[in-house]
């Protein structure tokens, strides 16, 4: 399977341009072959306008989403929207809650809602994330490419037990839309990979490019194999990525190297997915 990171450049509260980007950068990446494509975190809005948050908050099946569903069945390809901000109360056989969620929904390339996942650890760092958003409570998996897809959102990167749960769930492919800012440029090499480190999977994660007013999004968005070897990356300036993954790796590396076997403190699998 060949997916693709958009890491298209996002402006603060500039939702038409930015979902016109997104559109436009699904098109190229179905033009450049690839099977998958992935949008940042809340690549409509941009992570950093909180102001705008309640205002541009939309239910799943609202403007934003409907423009890439409809880019996803126009170009043949599978997209991850990387996130927008959900409206609750609005999205149809939802949560049945009031609020507003940090949701990423991946459709298969018919324009089918493959999962919805609601961000589970909010930011509150120097950020207004945790004050304004509900947490999600559910990790769904979804089979596309020969792979059990997850998706997790960013901060989640830093709460390694939700990894080692979807493992146990039979992920080997970790989708990761991000909003990651200067100057944790460090953290952000070293979270992804040490997820595909100590759980012998793919982890693709996609950064935003742009510069909101106290922040700037650092891009460097990449792909790491089973070992934890980056196999594509970029810097920080607007591009898209492409990696060829490859289900059969996973196994191969988790036969070789069986440390997920030795694991001394099995967690329990209660979680619907």
């Amino acid at each position: 399977m060949r997916v693709a990171l958009a890491q298209i450049a996002v402006e603060g509260a500039a939702v038409d341009a930015n979902v016109e980007r997104a559109v436009t950068a699904i098109r190229e990446a179905a033009s450049g072959g690839a099977d998958l494509v992935c949008l940042p975190e809340l690549f409509n809005v941009g992570f950093f306008a909180f102001d705008a948050y309640q205002r541009e908050a939309e239910p799943l099946d609202g403007p934003s989403l409907s423009a890439v569903r409809e880019a996803a069945v126009e170009a043949d390809i599978a997209v991850l929207a990387g996130s927008i901000v959900e409206d609750l109360a609005e999205t149809e056989g939802g949560p049945d809650e009031d609020g507003l969620a940090n949701t990423s929904v991946l459709f298969d390339s018919d324009g089918e809602r493959l999962l919805a996942y609601r961000k589970h650890h909010l930011f509150g760092y120097e950020s207004a994330e945790a004050q304004l958003l509900t947490p999600g409570e559910r990790v769904p998996t979804a089979e596309l490419g020969g792979f059990t897809a997850a998706v997790t959102t960013c901060y989640d990167l830093r709460f390694p037990e939700l990894y080692r749960e979807l493992v146990a769930d039979g992920v080997d492919l970790l989708l990761v839309p991000s909003a990651w800012p200067y100057p944790r440029v460090e953290h952000w090499k070293l979270l992804p990979q040490a997820r595909a480190v100590e759980n012998l999977a793919y982890v693709a994660a996609v950064n935003g490019s742009g510069k909101f007013d106290d922040a700037e999004l650092l891009g460097r968005s990449a792909v790491y194999d089973p070992w934890g070897t980056p196999v594509a990356s970029t810097g920080d300036q607007p591009n898209i990525v492409y990696a060829d993954l490859d289900p059969e790796r996973v196994a191969t590396v988790r036969e070789e190297f069986p440390a997920l076997d030795d694991r001394r403190h099995q967690l329990a699998n209660t979680r619907d997915t």
